[in-house]
Order: structure tokens, then C-alpha cells, then sequence
């Protein structure tokens, strides 16, 4: 039944449409045009970095000079090129296909900083916000790699009681400024968080002001330390 499907509809890649040999996947071409992170990155947000990885913990410039109240983190993507446009496709687009690979991708960009028995978190959004887009992305992406890694999956212990305005164009202060006091643990389910490893995830990374928001709302409620997932990663230059 399955070979029949496969010949009736042939697996197709996830950012062009193109024939691919398996499903889920990206074609040679979008492959190259979307920007993997590997290699050497902070341990604390998953910006790639110069030089070889060696084993040793290393941190970016804004992870050493802002104080993250996560332990540790990794992103994904590079957020430009066809990465971007990825994103953009399952925030904007409706494109939730694409939270399946996704999720497999963030699932094995984060095995260095798992630990057994995580609950992953999605950064929660507004209802306004849900209202509009009629799902979250980020919750999206969590539900599948809690999934892959077969962690539980939380995706109501965290909420966003203030709409914020978006990020785009503000300066660095004013982002963190923008997120103080707009995420705060579900006053009857945010329980669920206490002495818990928390994984929180979201689709990209900028500032962090996000992640600090929630992971400050995450310990907030008695998780024991928060570890961050992004799909993709704002980086300088690039």
C-alpha cells in the first residue's frame, strides 16, 4: 500500500517541490541554500563561531554580555537565504508541513544539551496572536520534536497575558524592555514545571529577550534550570 502511495505521489522537497528520495526532506539544491549550523557554537544560544570545535565550552560576545537566565542552548538554521524563507513559510505561510522536518532537525541539533526526561516548553503566544495566525509555530515545533526525542510535551504551562509588539526594528534595550512581564507561568498549570529540566523552544532567536522572558517565567514557577531550542539564529554579518 505504501509503494503504491509512493508511486502515485512521489516524495517531493519540503522548500521547492522538486522530486527528493525520501519524504520530509530537502532536494540537493535547497539543501545547499539553506544554512545548517555545525561545527564550533556558543554553548549558550548555538551561534556558530570561528575556529574547531574541540570539546570546550565557548561563548559568543552577547551570551558574555548579557546575563541569560537559561543554562544552555542551541539553534538550528542560520536565519538567512532559504532558511528564512522556511521560516517565514511556517510562520506566515501556513506551511505546517514543514514542522515535521523541522522538528527532526532542531531534535538532533539539541542532542549535546539534552538530558533524560525533559519537558519541552513552546514560547507561549497571545490569543490575539493564535486568533489571527490560528496556530503557534513554536508550539508546533515543540510538539514534533517532543515527539522525536520522546519528551512530554507542555504546551499550556506558560502564557503570554500581554500582547507585545513585534521586535522588528527595536533597539536592544527596547526589545527586553518590550518582553518585561509579558510571560508568566499558567497560575494553575505552570505546577507542572516545578523541579523539572526545562527545553523551551521557539522558531528564531534574535536578542534572546524572548527566551529570557520565559525561562525568567519558567524558573519563576520552580523549574530546576531551562535549556533553549531555536529553529533558527539571528547572526551579525550574516
Amino acid at each position: 500500500m505504501q509503494s503504491a502511495l509512493t508511486m502515485l505521489f512521489p516524495p517531493q522537497c519540503v522548500s521547492c517541490g522538486d522530486p527528493v528520495e525520501t519524504e520530509f526532506g530537502l532536494c540537493g539544491k535547497c539543501w545547499v541554500q539553506t544554512p545548517f549550523i555545525a561545527g564550533l557554537v556558543c554553548d549558550t544560544c548555538g551561534t556558530p563561531l570561528p575556529g574547531e570545535d574541540d570539546g570546550h565550552i565557548v561563548h559568543c560576545d552577547d551570551c558574555m554580555a548579557l546575563a541569560r537566565p537559561w543554562m544552555r542552548g542551541r539553534s538550528t538554521l542560520i536565519y538567512k537565504d532559504n532558511a528564512r524563507r522556511l521560516v517565514l513559510a511556517l510562520k506566515h505561510g501556513d506551511r505546517l508541513d514543514l514542522a515535521r522536518p523541522a522538528g527532526v532537525w532542531m531534535a538532533r541539533a539539541m542532542a549535546p544539551i539534552l538530558e533524560p526526561d525533559m519537558i519541552v516548553v513552546p514560547v507561549p503566544a497571545h490569543w490575539t496572536r493564535l486568533f489571527q495566525r490560528r496556530y503557534n509555530q513554536a508550539a508546533v515545533l515543540a510538539k514534533t520534536m517532543a515527539t522525536e526525542l520522546r519528551f512530554q510535551f507542555a504546551p499550556d504551562v506558560l502564557i503570554r497575558p500581554r500582547r507585545t509588539t513585534p521586535h522588528e526594528g527595536m533597539s536592544l534595550d527596547a526589545r527586553f524592555a518590550n518582553m518585561q512581564g509579558a510571560i508568566r507561568p499558567h497560575p494553575k498549570r505552570g505546577e507542572r514545571l516545578a523541579g523539572r529540566k526545562v527545553l523551551l523552544v521557539d522558531d528564531v532567536m534574535t536578542s534572546g529577550a524572548t527566551f529570557a522572558a520565559c525561562a525568567e517565567a519558567a524558573l519563576a514557577a520552580g523549574a530546576q534550570e531551562v535549556r533553549t531550542a531555536a529553529l533558527a539564529r539571528v547572526v551579525k554579518d550574516a
